[in-house]
Formats: structure tokens, sequence, C-alpha cells
């Protein structure tokens, strides 16, 4: 069966205060991730105030007739325009939506109803629903009559209330982010690289990039790749003796803090996944060649050469800002504001 889609990006964004259509996840903006996971569908249309809201999403754009009723005014003109017979709509955001959960919604689809919408425990999602455009008549006889409230389309129109709880998606799959606390909470941790060539000052640059994190809120973590063997231990301590007697791993932990030491053979990946949980912010230190972003450092003491792909790059941060040119922001290694703004502008977080 063919489906239409409708993302509704047309709201205010009050409790945000910014455009919620624009915040990024995953370095696109929820928009663009939505669409994009939506492309394979007969047809995705895109729901705004005004038509040029959103002049490059790649996407038709219907705009709302009836200003500032509500979501309800959305849906109707999305379904209104779409050339299918069914249109799936959701919220822009809602930046976790699935294609595999609308294809799961569409097995409903049959002659009895005329609307598809989620439920679970705790609401009605009447914005992860599918409509049919037989309840058209339903929706203007609600803005006809200034009754904006989107549950009683269902009251109107024969509806099957899919139970959420009994499908294999998860409540993150449908959540909603409304506030900036909710944003953060689903962009954290961001994970990002500090690379370049050998003595550049990586190490230099975290030490102050971990204090501007601290102070405006955030707990660090950072993972330090080295391209040589290393020995965490100094000869003669305990630990020590018990790697050299053949200990796969060595402990020590006291009143103020612990540490571990591995023999053998750990990937980027692998030492990703035991960071998960101990930081807001994971800074890795090296793994220039890796697909993470990147702050690149330059010096000319070491080399002015770019050391990373320049499609990975959030800036660079180098002693010779005024002779780089670079797609990216780039500024002076000691301004670490600029440095850290830069951070946090790509990955949409609060700053102080």
């Amino acid at each position: 069966m063919k489906l239409s889609v409708g993302i509704l990006a047309g709201g205010r964004s009050s409790r945000m205060g910014s455009n919620k259509a624009l915040l990024t996840i995953e370095h696109r903006r929820f928009l663009d991730k939505i669409a994009e996971e939506m492309s394979a569908f007969d047809q995705v249309l895109v729901s705004a105030a005004h038509k040029e809201d959103y002049p490059e999403c790649g996407f038709p754009v219907v705009e709302d007739v009836h200003r500032d009723i509500g979501p309800i005014e959305g849906i109707y003109q999305v379904i209104k325009h779409a050339y299918n017979d069914y249109v799936f709509v959701c919220a822009v955001d809602m930046p976790n939506i699935s294609r595999a959960l609308v294809l799961y919604l569409a097995e409903f689809i049959c002659s009895d109803y005329d609307c598809y919408v989620l439920t679970d425990e705790d609401r009605i999602h009447p914005l992860c629903a599918i409509y049919s455009k037989k309840a058209l008549p339903a929706l203007e006889k609600l803005i006809q009559e200034k009754n904006y409230r989107l549950r009683d389309i269902f009251r109107l129109v024969p509806t099957k209330y899919i139970r959420l709880e009994t499908s294999c998606f998860s409540k993150k799959t449908v959540k909603n982010v409304n506030t900036r606390i909710e944003y953060q909470k689903i962009v954290l941790p961001v994970t990002f690289c500090v690379s370049g060539w050998k003595d550049s000052g990586k190490t230099g640059l975290i030490i102050k990039l971990i204090n501007e994190f601290i102070k405006a809120g955030y707990t660090v973590a950072v993972i330090k790749h080295d391209g040589h063997a290393y020995s965490m231990d100094h000869k003669g301590t305990d630990t020590y003796r018990y790697a050299e007697a053949g200990a796969r791993m060595s402990a020590i932990f006291s009143d103020e803090g612990y540490a571990v030491n591995y023999a053998g053979t750990k990937t980027l990946t692998d030492m990703l996944a035991l960071a998960q949980g101990e930081g807001d912010i994971i800074i890795v230190e090296g793994e220039k060649s890796c697909s993470l972003p990147k702050v690149e450092v330059r010096r000319r003491e070491t080399s002015l050469e770019p050391a990373c792909s320049a499609d990975t790059l959030i800036c660079i941060a180098t002693d010779a800002w005024e002779d780089t040119r670079a797609e990216c922001p780039v500024h002076d290694l000691n301004d670490i504001r600029s440095i850290f703004k830069s951070i946090c502008d790509y990955f949409g977080l609060e700053r102080t």
C-alpha cells in the first residue's frame, strides 16, 4: 500500500525557545533526520506556518491557512495535499521516530477504520498516527467549530487504537522533545576528538576544555589513544608487579578514586562503550583518522598541514589562525571560549 507522510513543523516551539525543527541530533536537524528516515515512502510533505520557512528541506512544504490554531491545521493540510488515501502524521520534535514503526502501524489498515493512532499507558499519540482522507470532513467540522482538541477527531471517525507496549518499539521512539532539558537528555553524551600531529598541543587544549565544560555544568570523560606501548603503572609499584607477573587485570582504589589496568587489545569502539555513563562529554585524544567529529590542533612548530579529513571537523585551533583557510570555524589556539562555543554550537549544547 502506498503511503504519504506529513511532518508537522509549524509549531511555535514556545517552551523550547527556538524552532525545534532546526535543533540537531547526530549532526542533523530534526527535520532532516525525520525526512530522511521517511524518504522511502511514496510522498513526504512538510507542514509549516509559512511556505518559505524551510526553503532547503528538499520536500514539498504546505502552509497553514488557519493561523495559530495548533497542530490540527497541519494535520488537515497534509492530508488535503497528500495524493495517497492514507497519511502518516508525526511531529518534528520526535527525532527518534522510525520507518519501521510506520510500517507496523500500516499493517492495521483495513476498511473498518479511518484513523490508526498509537497509544501507551500514559497517553494517546495523535501526532503519531495514520489518517485516511475520509477523516477530512471531520477535521473541517472541528476547525469550523473552533474546536482544536486533537483527541476529538477520534470521536467523529472510526478509530483503531494501537498499543505501543504490545509492539517491539519503546517509548523513546515516540518521545517528544519540548524543553531544553529534554533536548539535553537526548543529545548527551556527545563524543568528539581533539586530534592533530604529535606535539601539537592536544593535551593542553583538552585540559582547558575540561575546565570549560565543568564550569558549564557538564561531566567529562577522556579517552587517550597512544600509538605506542604504554605502562599506566610505574616500575616497582604493586600493581605494576601484578601485571608483570601476568595478571590480565590489576586495579587499585582508595577513598579518592580508583584505576584499572587491563592487558589485551581494545578498539576505540570498546573504549567508548566503557566510557558510556561516565560523562556528559566524552573527549578522545588522538584518533585523527576516525569518523568522529574533531577539533584539529595545528601549530607552526610541528606542522600546519591538515591531519584530519575536512568533513569531520568541528573547528580548527591554531597559532596561525590568520593564515588558515577552511570551511569550518578557525580559532586562535588560546581562544578557549571560541573553541568551546564552536563545540557547543555543533552539538546544540547549552553553554554559560
